[in-house]
Parts: C-alpha cells; sequence; structure tokens
C-alpha cells in the first residue's frame, strides 16, 4: 500500500486518525481544502471523513458538498486502493427498536428537513458500495466520546461541564438513550477496516459502535456514584431505539469497551475535577 489519506483531517476523528497513523510511523496525506494533488498522486487508502453534524440543518447544501458532492470527484477522478467512508448509526433512527443491523433496509422521509444529513451520508454510501469498483467500505459510527480538546456531541461536552461544576441540569430526559463509543475504540476499528486482507476485507458496511444504549438515566447513576448530580428533564415516553449489531466490528478484533466504566473512570480520574473558575 502506498500511504494513508485522510480526507477531512482538520476535524475531529480525521485529526485523531492522523495523528494515530502517523505514530506507527505510516505516511499520511491530510489535503487541504482544494488541494489539486487529490486528483494526481497514488492516495492509497482514503478514510472519507468529511462531513457537517450539529450545522447541518442550516447548512444543508454545505452538507450535500462535504457528503456527496466531494466524495463522487475522489470515486470517480482519483486513485486510491481502497476507500472507507465514514457515515452514522443514525441512518437507523427510523426503523426503531427493529433496527441497528448493517444490513437493514433504510427508510426515510425525503419530504423532512433533518434528512437533509440522513439522506446526504445514505447517498455517500451508495456511491462507495456501488460506485467503487469493489474498493469501498462504509463504517458507520455512533456517538464517539472522549475529554480531548475539541471533541463534541452530548457526551463530551457534558464530561467538559463536569470539570467545573458538581450539580448538572440537562433538558433531556431519563429515557433518552444513546450508543457511546470511545474515540480510541473508533480509531482502532478504522484502522482494522483500513487493514483488512483477503475475505476481511470485503468490508462492506460495519457499525464502529459500543453496540450498548446507555440511558440518560443510568448515565445519571454513573455520575451519581462519582460525586455528581444530574439533573434531568421530566420523562416522557419515548420512541424505541435501534440497538447496534457489532459482530462485524468484533470479526476484525476490535472489541469496544463498556462507556459506562469509560465515563466513571473519566470522572474519578485525579485532576478531572478542576473546580469553579475563578
Amino acid at each position: 500500500m502506498s500511504g494513508w489519506t485522510i480526507i477531512g483531517g482538520g476535524g475531529f476523528i480525521g485529526g485523531r486518525l492522523a495523528q494515530a497513523l502517523r505514530d506507527q510511523g505510516h505516511s499520511v496525506y491530510a489535503p487541504a481544502r482544494g488541494d489539486p494533488e487529490l486528483f494526481s498522486r497514488d492516495l492509497g487508502c482514503v478514510f472519507y471523513c468529511a462531513g457537517l453534524t450539529g450545522d447541518f440543518a442550516v447548512r444543508p447544501f454545505d452538507t450535500v458538498e462535504a457528503h456527496v458532492t466531494l466524495l463522487a470527484q475522489v470515486l470517480s477522478q482519483a486513485r486510491f486502493s481502497r476507500l472507507i467512508y465514514l457515515s452514522s448509526t443514525r441512518l437507523y433512527d427510523s426503523l426503531g427498536a427493529s433496527g441497528g443491523r448493517e444490513d437493514d433496509l433504510l427508510a426515510f422521509d425525503p419530504a423532512a428537513p433533518r434528512n437533509v444529513y440522513d439522506l446526504s451520508k445514505a447517498l455517500g454510501e451508495n456511491l462507495t458500495l456501488a460506485r467503487s469498483g469493489g474498493r469501498g467500505a462504509v463504517a458507520r459510527l455512533s456517538n464517539v466520546f472522549d475529554l480531548a480538546e475539541g471533541a463534541s456531541g452530548f457526551l463530551p461536552e457534558l464530561l467538559q461541564k463536569a470539570r467545573r461544576a458538581r450539580v448538572l441540569t440537562l433538558d433531556s430526559v431519563p429515557g433518552a438513550v444513546r450508543d457511546y463509543v470511545h474515540a480510541d475504540d473508533v480509531l482502532a476499528g478504522l484502522m482494522a477496516m483500513g487493514s483488512a486482507e483477503g475475505e476481511a476485507g470485503k468490508l462492506g458496511v460495519v457499525n464502529v459502535a459500543s453496540g450498548q444504549n446507555l440511558s440518560n438515566a443510568e448515565l445519571a447513576g454513573v455520575f451519581e456514584q462519582a460525586g455528581w448530580t444530574l439533573n434531568l428533564a421530566p420523562d416522557r415516553p419515548m420512541p424505541s431505539a435501534p440497538r447496534c449489531a457489532t459482530d462485524r466490528l468484533r470479526g476484525l478484533g476490535v472489541h469496544p469497551r463498556d462507556p459506562r466504566d469509560l465515563i466513571a473512570q473519566a470522572l474519578t480520574a485525579p485532576g478531572f475535577y478542576l473546580g469553579p473558575k475563578v
């Protein structure tokens, strides 16, 4: 393999992945936006990490550009040995409790504005799997967390707040659930996908998730045991959530850790609690 390319290397996952590969002695090319070399050099194994998350609703056209347009150009014009497209387990949301397996048939309402994210990711998956000459695979990531600078999302931001306050209030109900997976387990999964050979290299879609749904009520219990108080909104009925299958990920030798244990370890680590800002 001629090396590794990270498209979207300026983002949280892309940046962490590039550094992890360099730490292992690999050559990594992380092109800036508009870099003409993207279409003139051999890219080796490509991790397509470009995308929008929290601001997709107010930037729908940028979302499509990142999730689909650039990808289509890379697939049609660039030279590469393998391309792994980072997608999301959010694509299972409309399936409820029956969803969560990589071979599920997905369902979307094309008229719903929020579905610009899901539909563009699904189209990116289709191009990767069907228009890459058998060289494409998809990694569907669940809710990634850790304490690294720049980490965003519900749990990373909550943990950052917990460093300064012992009592936290969330506008989220106890019954809401998420599949949290640590960033280090995500990196391990992605690198395993990039390195898989032979039959193991015929990946298709792989859930990069913990496979466990952690409710806000359970999360509050983890915080309470560590000495925090986590106040939640009044409970109300919630739709059933899909549970992500992780058999394919484990088949690559990656065994995601229990997020409850990792959260407890973070909260009780020496020097974690900094106290109120003065």
